[in-house]
């Protein structure tokens, strides 16, 4: 994974530089592995450069979770059949988000606001009491590809979603540490390097474009 952690304000900062980070990477692999790309193209996916010019070239949606389920719900009723349910509160799967990104939208998205139940204690939690400034990145093929979040940096705040939570604080004092001597408003993410590569490379198998990969009697450690 790949995180930047960096000085933001509110979410809207952290989507902006997800999009140009992830931009900047696609549009890198076009101007300096165009040769590769073009192999790629020709014998794995015949729409893979097609593809990644349209990545970067297209706005990303901003879509919040709400109207994203809303969404979902309403392909139900026209006939979509999904395998999990999605319902307001169910963390998505794979092919909720391949619908959003593949049929409905037809361009990478942005999902917001998430309910705070199905994200991680230190998100900053929005004015509503029920959602976090949460935000996934997702692509066609992939899904998920970025998750990232503006963090909660009131001590206070944090030690009553822990509380909250009913979670063991005995090995997150040094998480509380940063906190409690002071900190700044700030976001980070994390990209899937490998989820990166399989959508640049248009593979199919994630297990194709691992760094390292496992093959037998390799295994040193």
């Amino acid at each position: 994974m790949i995180e930047p952690e960096m000085a933001f304000y509110d979410k809207d900062d952290l989507m902006d530089l997800e999009e140009e980070f992830i931009k900047y990477c696609v549009r890198w692999a076009l101007d300096h592995c165009r040769d590769d790309l073009e192999f790629l193209n020709k014998m794995i996916d015949k729409t893979l450069i097609e593809r990644l010019e349209s990545v970067v070239s297209t706005d990303f949606v901003r879509l919040p979770y709400t109207e994203g389920i809303n969404i979902l719900q309403e392909a139900i009723k026209q006939g979509k059949k999904f395998e999990f349910p999605c319902q307001w509160g169910d963390d998505l799967a794979s092919e909720h988000e391949r619908y959003l990104v593949e049929e409905h939208f037809k361009k990478p998205v942005i999902m917001t606001d998430y309910p705070k139940e199905i994200k991680a204690f230190y998100m900053k939690q929005n004015e509503d009491g029920r959602t976090m400034q949460g935000t996934d990145v997702l692509f066609p093929q992939i899904g998920e590809i970025i998750g990232g979040s503006v963090r909660e940096e009131s001590y206070d705040k944090l030690m009553a979603e822990i509380e909250h939570r009913k979670m063991d604080t005995t090995n997150l004092w040094w998480y509380l540490d940063t906190r409690r001597f002071g900190t700044c408003p700030h976001a980070g993410f994390g990209l899937g390097f490998e989820r990166l590569i399989l959508f640049v490379t248009g593979m199919q198998n994630i297990r194709d474009v691992i760094p390292f990969p496992r093959t037998p009697k390799n295994a040193e450690f």
